[in-house]
Order: C-alpha cells, then structure tokens, then sequence
C-alpha cells in the first residue's frame, strides 16, 4: 500500500538522493522504473498527479508513425515499431492490437507531393494515392520486422474497400490495411511504471502534488502541494522530464532555457454507435482536407477522434475550442457522408501540449518528433547537471529511458544490473495473452472471491494481473457495487484510494478510472466516489466539497449536460 505520510518521513529523514527526477509523465515514469532496476535510489516528484500531463492526453496509440516516413524520418519509424512490438509483450493488459486502414481516393495522385514533402522542399497537404501508399506501408512493414507480433500490410481495391467500410464516401478506389496498436488505459500504465519502481526498489520514494520551487547551491526546494511544506532535497544528478513545461521548470530552478516549443493537440470522444459498428474494431486514418492526418477508432464503448496540431506558447493556457472541434466532426463527416456526425455526440474532449523541441517553425509538422537530452552541467551555484528531457513519442518511452539511465549510470560510475527490453509492465507480468486463458484466469479469480466471472474479466482489462488484489478488495468489503456505475465496486475505490497515491478525487475519476474519460462522471457518481474517497483519504467535509468542485470543474459536468465532459492536461 502507498503510505503518502511515510514517504514524505523518508524524505526528510533522508534528504539526498542519487537522482531526483521532476516530472512524473510518461518519460519520467519510465526513466525512474529503469533506474530503480539497476539498484540507483531516485526520487519522482510531479506538482501534479502521476501521468497526469501531456501524457494523460495522447492520440492513445501505440505505433510506429506511418506518417514520419513523408519526412524521411525512417530511424524513429523503425525505433518506434520495435518499441511498439516490445509494448504488445511487455503490457498486454493494456496494448492491444489495432487493425488500421487508410482510405485511397485515388491510384497515382501524391507522388510528387510526396516526393517534395519527404524532402521537406514542402509542407502543404497532399493526396496519398494508392501507390504512395503501398510504397510507405512496404516500408513500414519492413522498418517493423523486428520482433514482429502482427500481419503485414494489405491493399483492398473499390469493391472490397467499401465491403469492408460501406458508408465511405463514394470516390474511394482501395484501402490500404496494416496493424499498429493501442493502449486502453494510458494513464495507469504510467502510474504502473511508478508503482513498478517503488516494489523493485524500496529506497526510491516517488511524490505526486510535490514541486520543484527553487534550488540552492547544492539543494532542490521542494513544495508539498498537500500541506505547504518545503523540502530540502541534494541531489546528484537531477532529471527534469517536465515535457512542455521544461522550459518552467528550469526557470525554478534559476535557470532560463528555451528548449521547448509546443503543439497542442485536442481529441474528441463521440458516442456514436453507427460510427462504431461501421469501424468495427479498426482505425481509420485518413488525410484531412488540408492535408493533416486525423483518425477514429473504437475506444471503450465510444469512438475516439483525433487530432489537431496547433502551436501554443503557454502550456497552461490550452484549450480545446468549438473551431476544433467543429474542425475533426466535419472532417470524419466527410469521410462518412451517410453517417450523421454532430456535436451533441461528443461525450469528452480533453487537450494536451506535446513537447516538441524548441525551432524556428510556424508548421509543426515541420518539427522532428525524435527525442533528445540537454545538459546543464555543474557551475559555481549549483552542484548538481540537470538533464533535461526534450521531445519524444509515447511508444518510444522505454528505449529513451534507456538512453538517460545510461548516461545518467555512467555518471555515477554505476554499472547497468538488467536490460529492460523484455520487462513486463505491471499487471502485464503473467497476464495471459491468449484470449482462453485469460477466461481461464478469470473464472480462477472468480472461484477464489465468489465474484461472477463477468466482473472478474472487466477486473483484468483494468488492473491486468493485480485484478486479484482488487477483488480481494471487493470481496473483502462484501462487494457492494456503486449505485451510480454498477460495473464498479465500492472496495474498488477503496483499493484505488489506499494502493495508489491518490490525493484528488479527480485522480480517480481521470485517471485511476476511465470512467471521465468515457463520459460517466454525471454528478451522482461524482458524489458517490467523493464520500468513499473521503473515508479513507480523510478528508474533512469542508475538503470533500472542494474536491466535488475542483472535480466537476474539471470534467465540466452540470446536471444538464451530464454527457458532456472537458479535461485541459497540466501538471509537471
């Protein structure tokens, strides 16, 4: 269990850490899991909650960037797709293969396009045509053969393109299929890096709702976002893996850098059944009409709709406005013309800032999304470099972990223990992959806390193999279900509130659940969560009403408009 009092004793009582690493997104997360194999004590501490950030606000795809081919970007493809393969082993709890197509609405056009844009003498939008396409997912397939888990590619003519996805639009004339991945519960695969860290190594400490203020010569200042309290902490080497929010970090800590240039990117959550059954488990991933790539694919019981790229300059003044969203409905209107796409369907929308290194770009298209480090060595008022963390994609988390911890082990002449390519994730570790077995898994769970099968299978699409722990829980509480949300449990919360650093209720409705995400944070479940986090976070009444506010502030939820929901990503 997460004692939050016990860590901050520790802390006090140790003050100096080998490595403390600010920023507890998905690249922090990962960086303190590595180190903390190899035996290094660290301490994580993020101003907001675990993988609350940037990281909380991706495309939630786990590929290889079909699209960075266009601009000859073919390392980080080939990295991406490897770390991709590597992700359907190491969290098959949560990374799942996804079927993807490419609509083709013509067989020559885009090749010279193509040919301009990859060697970036351009940058506007142009028609992928059916040769275009198959050249880049040949290349693809090949770039993603290493430790291959899914088919290769296919090319669909007219017939059987709009067989597969009849409500196209009627100028289709093939449909390129090929297979990346998603990850269902990105949030808690970051919280799982941390939690992973904690078990493998007990001499590293990791803190959410904890930032870095300031620094002395040899010290870190430390706010306790929960009390006020100020921390001195010495580090040797410190991290700062604060994403968009670098540039601010390092500001705090004295220091003023420009490393960082965002993009802000906005998704939609649509509960449209008829969308659904027409993709039917697939991605489609498809060229808007300027040219920019957007998708749609079936997540939980609704439909995700992505993306926008658009450059921001103040992380935490992002919004997802009405221009965009009407942008990505008419853009899948287009795509399905028979299919009626409207804003009454949105259920969630939620914006993130992706961390893009800082260049003379106004198209951020134009920006490499490979990742990098800057180093600020030692100087006369501090005694300690400060790495930071620049860029990077979702999927490639492990492998630039990797990277730092290498740089950061060499720095303290300490010797790399254990690789982390084949390391399970969390509830990943023994989650069986093959769809009898995990029924199998299920009804064992099942037998051992009386729950029904069908409660235990939805326990380990959560939790993976720690499903068992929680429905201990459950059990353990007489497996009282929410009268709100009946597919979950009372002891759940509980399990979540006790186990999992949880300090806001928004961390359980955001992020320790799907259940803002998906549009299900009415006002009534929002209530009823609040009174059992209350009791075991013990929070005064005064606090629980806070709590309802902050929370229903940041899902936008009224009882008018219970289905709609809006979440702006921040935190580092």
């Amino acid at each position: 269990m997460y004692d939050r009092d016990a860590t901050l004793q520790a802390i006090r009582e140790r003050r100096r850490f080998p490595v403390v690493i600010i920023g507890a997104g998905i690249n922090g997360a990962g960086l303190f899991r590595d180190l903390a194999l190899q035996g290094v004590d660290c301490l994580l501490i993020d101003r907001g909650d675990f993988g609350g950030g940037t990281s909380a606000a991706p495309s939630r795809l786990i590929h290889g960037g079909l699209k960075y081919l266009e601009t000859g970007e073919f390392d980080l493809v080939a990295e991406s797709a490897r770390e991709r393969n590597r992700l359907l082993r190491n969290a098959p709890h949560y990374v799942k293969p996804l079927p993807s197509v490419v609509p083709v609405h013509s067989r020559f056009g885009g090749t010279l396009g193509a040919a301009l844009h990859f060697l970036r003498l351009s940058t506007r939008g142009f028609e992928r045509g059916g040769l275009v396409l198959r050249l880049g997912l040949a290349l693809y397939d090949w770039l993603g053969r290493h430790d291959r888990v899914m088919p290769r590619y296919r090319y669909l003519g007219r017939e059987q393109a709009l067989q597969t996805l009849p409500d196209l639009r009627e100028d289709i004339v093939g449909l390129g299929c090929y297979y990346d991945a998603r990850v269902t519960y990105a949030e808690r695969l970051t919280l799982e890096l941390v939690l992973d860290g904690l078990a493998t190594n007990p001499r590293c400490a990791a803190l959410n709702y904890a930032a870095a203020v300031d620094r002395d010569t040899s010290a870190l200042i430390v706010e306790d976002g929960e009390t006020g309290e100020r921390l001195a902490v010495e580090p040797e080497i410190a991290v700062n893996a604060g994403g968009p929010w670098i540039d601010h970090v390092n500001g705090a800590l004295r220091s003023r850098t420009r490393y960082v240039g965002g993009s802000k990117g906005s998704h939609l959550v649509l509960d449209h059944p008829e969308l659904r059954r027409e993709l039917d488990g697939r991605m489609v991933y498809f060229g808007a009409s300027d040219g920019r790539i957007c998708l749609a694919y079936p997540f939980f019981d609704h439909v995700l709709v992505g993306s926008t790229d658009i450059p921001v300059d103040d992380p935490d003044a992002v919004i997802c406005d009405d221009t965009e969203i009407d942008y990505m409905l008419a853009e899948v209107g287009k795509l399905f013309p028979t299919l009626r796409i409207a804003q009454e369907q949105v259920v969630y929308h939620y914006v993130g800032v992706r961390p893009l290194p800082a260049v003379d770009a106004d198209d951020p298209g134009k920006v490499p999304r490979s990742h990098s480090v800057q180093v600020d060595e030692p100087k006369d008022d501090r005694a300690f470099p400060v790495l930071s963390l620049i860029g990077g994609k979702w999927t490639t988390f492990r492998n630039f972990a990797e990277e730092v911890a290498d740089d950061v082990l060499q720095r303290l002449r300490h010797q790399r223990q254990c690789p982390t390519h084949n390391e399970p994730i969390g509830g990943g570790r023994d989650y069986p992959t093959d769809p009898t077995a995990t029924d199998a898994l299920a009804e064992q769970i099942s037998r051992r806390t009386e729950l029904p099968t069908e409660d235990t299978k939805r326990l380990l699409e959560r939790y993976g193999t720690r499903a068992e722990a929680v429905a201990k829980a459950i059990q353990a509480d007489g497996a009282q279900r929410l009268t709100t949300q009946p597919t979950y449990f009372r002891g759940e919360i509980q399990f979540l509130c006790q186990a999992e650093a949880v300090c806001r209720l928004t961390d359980i409705l955001l992020r320790r659940t799907a259940l803002a995400l998906t549009g299900n944070a009415d006002p009534a479940t929002v209530a009823e969560i609040a009174d059992i986090a209350a009791e075991h976070c013990h929070w005064t009444e005064t606090r629980r009403h806070h709590e309802i506010e902050a929370a229903t502030l940041s899902v936008n939820v009224t009882p008018d408009s219970s289905r709609r929901g809006t979440c702006v990503i921040s935190g580092h």
